[in-house]
């Protein structure tokens, strides 16, 4: 059984035990959480398509931690103008536990 579900604005394909980071989430490290804009619920063959979202499904997950991501570089130039600037980025990222998948 998987799911499709909006997480912080993006969509995540998500399963019972899976660990997955989204974008930070306003919640305490241990806390259950639930979401309940879900897309899609396949349930071994049976497929559930929201208008834009499932009547009565919902996701519940705890919140493993908070983390920052990997630090990206930006860095920009033009060329023969002695402009040259670089500059990092560090996502702040939220490790959640997927519990459970109603649907």
């Amino acid at each position: 059984m998987y799911a499709i579900v909006e997480i912080a604005g993006q969509q995540f394909k998500v399963e019972k035990d899976n660990k997955i980071f989204v974008h930070r989430l306003n919640a305490e490290e241990g806390a259950k959480i639930e979401f309940d804009k879900v897309l899609l619920v396949d349930n071994d063959g049976k497929v559930k398509v929201g208008m834009p979202f499932v009547d009565g499904a919902k996701v519940s997950a705890t919140v493993l931690t908070h983390l920052k991501g990997d630090k990206v570089l930006v860095f920009k130039k033009k060329r023969r103008k002695g402009y040259q600037k670089l500059n990092g980025h560090r996502q702040h990222l939220t490790q959640i536990e997927i519990n459970q998948i109603d649907g």
